[in-house]
């Protein structure tokens, strides 16, 4: 028997400490409802705190853009299907980019930068923050967005999850990206000229589906678009929709910007003098795949929707003079605890460890009747039609981005919370009830804009 005793001892002991590291990494799902925690007091605290002086003269519009190539010399990992692991491209189908307009009226001055990647990577953002210190346009008056694509460059994340979705990290990749949006933004500002703003919302709802729960579900069906004019007749256009750019899959290893790098291209060879797109609230939003390969998905998915940026139907609203305001704000969020199970969550600290601790903001641009908000988020679709005509009531046209340079995962709607998908299990991080506080802080934001 004395033979059988040491080891069952040393099992037991090993059984306690093995159940002490679990409870020490794992609880449960915290569900207490966002109204009853210290963060939303802490949002309406500075939300109330925010002034937006709503009377601020509308003066003459200036606009400038530039792109920056950030193609690498050699292949590097790819960004966007964890199941690649961090693997290098293997051929380049199309550049990738970063691309700014910078805005001015005479009293504000403002950029807007679109990165074809699959987030706007907070890293990024940290030495971009620090390249734009010793300029006139500050980090609070700059609004970021991508194109989502999931088969552009890596390299960007200096986590453990970073790497598992961008591949090994490279600080000279961060570099490089940082460099160039900065770059991209002072060609911009150097290049301004008199403009006219022109709005227009169309609707496409062929392209665009939820891939979460297919019809039981709704979609953002609107193409939202921006385009300045100059008075040489020169155009400039943004615009961001909400279908995910997924239509390459994880076997295809070749560098491109999915369908809005197709979209781009084709607006810049038609339509416009320079072109740049968003992902708009791509949250539970996918492309309707239409073709026999990946490739002709992409031309068709882009030809779709170019199709609906130009429908004739579109009512458009024309500025030669606007308003022009920009803030960043922190936005407070429960503790972090992402999802093991309906019920088991790790805990914060596990959290931190595996996916960083960086800042995470709510950033908002208003150019004259648009109200443009970028989340740190894949933010879902079917939060938007409400918001939206809560803004349109209050005399807005709304335009909601994601990734806009802080990451949180995804929201979606709250109804959601218990299934057992990737959106509300994988990549729900910060509890339940987010997809209501975050239409919350959008309606807050608003109210501090509206006319």
């Amino acid at each position: 028997m004395r033979f059988f005793r040491f080891p069952l001892r040393v099992l037991a002991a090993v059984g306690v400490v093995l159940l002490i590291a679990i409870l020490c990494m794992v609880t449960v799902v915290d569900r207490s409802h966002y109204e009853e925690k210290p963060f939303y007091k802490e949002w309406k605290q500075i939300i109330a705190q925010t002034k937006i002086d709503t009377t601020a003269p509308a003066g003459p519009l200036q606009v400038g853009w530039a792109k920056i190539n950030i193609t690498p010399n050699q292949p590097t990992p790819m960004a966007g299907y964890g199941n690649r692991r961090g693997k290098p491209y293997e051929v380049v189908h199309d550049s990738v980019y970063v691309r700014a307009m910078v805005l001015d009226n005479g009293s504000t001055r403002a950029a807007m930068v679109a990165a074809d990647l699959l987030i706007v990577p907070p890293t990024v953002v940290e030495r971009l923050k620090a390249k734009l210190a010793a300029t006139d346009i500050s980090f609070n008056q700059v609004f970021l967005g991508a194109t989502h694509s999931h088969n552009s460059i890596g390299g960007w994340g200096d986590t453990i999850t970073g790497e598992l979705f961008a591949g090994e990290y490279n600080p000279d990749v961060v570099e490089r990206i940082a460099q160039a949006m900065f770059q991209a933004i002072i060609r911009a500002r150097d290049t301004m000229k008199p403009a006219q703003m022109t709005y227009w919302e169309t609707i496409d709802s062929l392209n665009v589906r939820n891939r979460l729960v297919g019809e039981e579900g709704e979609v953002d069906p609107e193409v939202r678009t921006i385009q300045f004019t100059t008075k040489e007749g020169e155009k400039a256009i943004l615009t961001s929709y909400a279908a995910h750019s997924t239509l390459l899959g994880s076997k295809v290893m070749q560098l491109s910007r999915d369908y809005p790098g197709l979209l781009v291209d084709s607006l810049e060879r038609s339509t416009a003098n320079f072109a740049m797109y968003m992902a708009g609230a791509v949250g539970s939003m996918g492309p309707v795949e239409k073709g026999k390969d990946d490739f002709e998905e992409l031309v068709n998915q882009a030809n779709g929707v170019k199709q609906s940026i130009n429908s004739p139907e579109a009512i458009k609203e024309t500025q030669s003079s606007a308003i022009i305001q920009a803030i960043t704000l922190p936005l407070p969020l429960r503790d972090p605890s992402p999802r093991l199970t309906n019920i088991f969550v790790l805990r914060p600290w596990v959290f931190r460890w595996a996916f960083g601790d960086y800042p995470i903001y709510v950033k908002a641009l208003r150019i004259g009747d648009v109200l443009m908000i970028g989340m740190p988020a894949d933010f879902s679709g079917e939060l938007v039609a409400e918001l939206d005509a809560y803004a349109t009531q209050r005399g807005l046209n709304l335009m909601i981005t994601s990734f806009n340079g802080g990451y949180i995962g995804y929201i979606t709607h709250d109804k959601y919370f218990n299934r057992d998908t990737y959106e509300t299990v994988t990549m729900n991080w910060y509890g339940p009830y987010n997809g209501a506080y975050l239409q919350e802080v959008v309606r807050d934001i608003v109210d501090k804009f509206k006319k």
